[in-house]
């Protein structure tokens, strides 16, 4: 971070009440200014968002947009499980093929091979030969597993340019049915149209150069302006069929796409999220699942708490890494104590990845608020300057309140025995790990 970058960061910090000054400092309007110059983010106005709060309705839009592609499909995913859901969306993957379309997948190497029910060889062989173009991303192949901790972690889908799926869900059927070990599987996704769709094809585009060498420059990959007035080179938004955005804001939300790659702006979401945390004047709501932090953005929470903003921070009372909820229990016993509020969601594993600030703008993507995310993996976020969908992300916050028991200070030392106490101070001395 640059002497500009933190004076910027500076400012936003600054609480200047309105009747101190003549013209008042807009913490927003400067955070873009800071995203924009410092970390190279483009913004544009013209986009809808519709959020997806379900498995089934992140699917069901899903692939109701990509039965009416006429020119290209692209995925990027952690992992594509093979299940229900998997195998019913490579069919239809395959049956676009068939007509013409272009289907590009990629799945990262680790991600399938560490979950439960991975694509083996034999399921890409099958995929293949329907047309469909799968690519793992960077292979671990035994013993040079040197890549094996850069990981790509993020969830994008991109058809013909219109509309992009984006956010923290895989492709997995337990975000429909759940899992019976956690109950419910909860995650935010989201449905976007307008220039923003062009950002997260140019993401796609390069992951998949540097995996295959194939580069995505024809003019069929050109985006829509994101009007249904707008002229393109491949399929207007008038031809589809989405979703409505039913907010008054519809297609003037102000998005930009912050990314994070090793070696490739590498400290972008971390400085991120410290700014957007910086800029917070009266009320910060956050929903992750492993909270476990790294210095620049537990220094941005308490310096937040310090200047008198309210913050929420809710995370899962269930987790599926080991070792994890002893470390997030310290760092939200020390976050609590300096006047947090701290929610434990009980109604299953809460894996969302959202946060909102002052009720003005937000963030939403594939970002755990860990050392992993912020320091190793390929990583993508949308911050969303619009007060109506910063608006109904509050209003689920506030429904999910309800399924939560509070967690103070006080409460860890009653709840977690001194052997789970250990594990979350000994551990916690290796968090940038993990």
């Amino acid at each position: 971070m640059n002497i500009r970058h933190l004076l910027f960061c500076f400012l936003l910090s600054l609480t200047v009440p309105a009747w101190t000054q003549e013209t008042e400092i807009d913490p927003e309007r400067l955070l873009q200014q800071v995203l924009t110059d410092e970390l190279g983010v483009t913004f544009s106005s013209n986009n809808t968002v519709v959020l997806l709060s379900t498995g089934q309705d992140k699917f069901d839009a899903m692939f109701n947009a990509i039965r009416q592609a006429k020119h290209y499909v692209h995925l990027e995913y952690f992992n594509f499980r093979n299940d229900s859901i998997g195998l019913a969306l490579f069919d239809l993957l395959g049956q676009k093929a068939a007509e013409g379309v272009e289907v590009r997948a990629m799945f990262d190497s680790f991600g399938n091979s560490s979950n439960d029910s991975p694509l083996m060889n034999k399921h890409l062989k099958a995929i293949r030969a329907t047309g469909v173009q799968v690519e793992e991303f960077d292979p671990i192949k035994f013993p040079w597993i040197n890549h094996a901790y850069h990981r790509d972690h993020r969830k994008i889908v991109v058809i013909d340019g219109v509309v992009a799926y984006t956010g923290g869900m895989n492709v997995a059927d337990y975000y429909i049915h759940g899992r019976p070990e956690y109950g419910e599987w909860r995650d935010m996704h989201m449905e976007l149209t307008g220039n923003v769709v062009a950002e997260y094809e140019r993401l796609f585009a390069r992951m998949w150069w540097e995996q295959t060498g194939e580069i995505l420059l024809n003019e069929i990959y050109a985006v829509p302006v994101g009007s249904a007035n707008g002229t393109s080179l491949v399929s207007p938004v008038s031809s589809f069929s989405l979703l409505p955005d039913t907010t008054f804001t519809a297609g003037q939300k102000i998005v930009g796409v912050v990314e994070r790659g090793p070696g490739l702006h590498s400290k972008d979401m971390r400085e991120a999220y410290v700014c957007a945390i910086d800029a917070a004047e009266h009320h910060i709501q956050i929903v992750n699942p492993y909270p476990t932090n790294v210095k620049s953005v537990r220094r941005a929470l308490r310096r937040a708490l310090k200047r008198g903003v309210k913050m929420e921070i809710m995370v899962s009372a269930k987790s599926d890494v080991p070792i994890t909820p002893d470390v997030v229990a310290l760092e939200m016993r020390k976050l609590a104590k300096r006047g947090a509020e701290v929610y434990y969601n009980q109604t299953g594993f809460h894996h969302s990845k959202v946060m909102m600030v002052d009720g003005r703008f937000c963030t939403v993507g594939s970002t755990n608020l860990d050392a992993r995310s912020f320091c190793f993996d390929y990583e993508v976020n949308s911050f969303i300057f619009d007060p109506s969908t910063t608006r109904q992300l509050q209003d689920i916050f506030e429904r999910d309140k309800q399924n939560c028991t509070t967690f103070t200070a006080d409460d860890y030392r009653r709840q977690y025995n001194f052997g789970h106490r250990f594990i979350g101070h000994f551990f916690s001395l290796f968090r940038g790990f993990f």
